[in-house]
């Protein structure tokens, strides 16, 4: 698993954070890096302390202990450039509510200097992309909640920053706009954007170069998508289904198998270090045991069990009660 505090130079640099509200901890000893042009997911349930790390990175905040950099400052001493390369989308609505949509993008424009020609150009071109045009001359007060959402990421896009932060930016937004939301945010990306997104959608890690996983306040891993599949399961997964019951265990003595899982009489999983190679090795293997293969196939686990794995390891590595042991 990559080492957050070992990667490359960072746009943001997260060392050791720590937030307490009181006795309350809402987020424990932190770290992770941003490499300029990618996306960080930062993924976990509603409570995990996601927008207290967010609110820390944009100064709103400042860590108990430990350090936060963004764009090589302190994000509560920002210089006035600095704050201008960046984009801000806040988890709950904060735009003026008597204004319309559109101007509410272009009063924001105007408060990054931006002129009235490329101002009215930018304005129509974000409202375009979360599919707000139509919805231009209607007061924010009268959006629905997911226009609100949308209207949020459109003031956060206008000026073009180089570093942005969206907390929940596709929260109560169909899964259609949600795409399309995602496809602006990686070309950004191919652009040279920096992002960090919060999101409750596991699902959504798949679309980051990076991922943060929290739980708890706490960092329980961080890697490329591929790299917390493998962290989490340990290899790729080989799903077999047999014409007749076969017993699986008699195949961990195979070079190439990482160990199997029986979840049926003819239905079984193995884990190999890669798929591609060692499915052959299993099929004449099975077949040489007296089975018969009816269908196999690679089997990529969902984010969700990805991610209940890995907390399931962190809290056992820490001697806490895992879901299991509490029932």
């Amino acid at each position: 698993m990559t080492d957050p505090k070992s990667a490359p130079p960072a746009t943001v640099a997260v060392e050791d954070a720590t937030k307490r509200f009181g006795d309350f901890v809402a987020v424990e000893g932190v770290s992770f890096a941003v490499p300029e042009g990618t996306i960080l997911g930062l993924i976990g349930p509603s409570g995990a302390g996601k927008t207290t790390v967010v609110r820390m990175l944009t100064g709103a905040l400042a860590p108990t202990s430990g350090a936060v950099r963004v764009l090589a400052e302190d994000p509560r001493r920002f210089r006035r450039k600095t704050r201008e390369q960046i984009g801000y989308m806040p988890q709950l609505f904060s735009l003026y509510p008597d204004l319309t949509a559109r101007e509410n993008v272009d009063f924001v424009a105007s408060l990054f200097g931006m002129l009235f020609r490329r101002r009215h150009r930018r304005t129509r071109e974000v409202l375009e992309v979360v599919d707000l045009w139509e919805a231009r001359g209607r007061r924010a007060s009268d959006l629905s909640g997911g226009m609100q959402r949308r209207l949020e990421l459109a003031c956060a896009l206008v000026h073009d920053p180089a570093l942005m932060f969206l907390d929940e930016p596709t929260t109560g937004i169909d899964p259609l706009l949600r795409t399309r939301i995602w496809e602006e945010l990686q070309r950004l990306r191919a652009e040279g954007r920096t992002m960090l997104v919060t999101t409750q959608y596991l699902a959504e890690a798949e679309l980051c170069d990076n991922v943060a996983l929290i739980a708890n306040g706490r960092l329980v891993a961080y890697d490329s998508p591929e790299g917390l599949r493998r962290a989490a399961i340990g290899g790729d997964i080989i799903d077999v289904e047999t014409v007749h019951a076969f017993d699986g265990a008699g195949l961990d003595g195979l070079a190439s198998v990482i160990s199997t899982k029986q979840l049926g009489p003819r239905h079984l999983q193995v884990v190999v270090d890669d798929a591609g190679s060692a499915t052959p090795d299993v099929m004449e293997a099975i077949a040489g045991r007296g089975g018969e293969v009816e269908s196999a196939r690679e089997y990529r686990p969902t984010f969700d069990e990805i991610f209940a794995e890995l907390v399931r390891r962190d809290r056992e590595a820490r001697g806490e009660p895992t879901d299991t042991e509490a029932a």
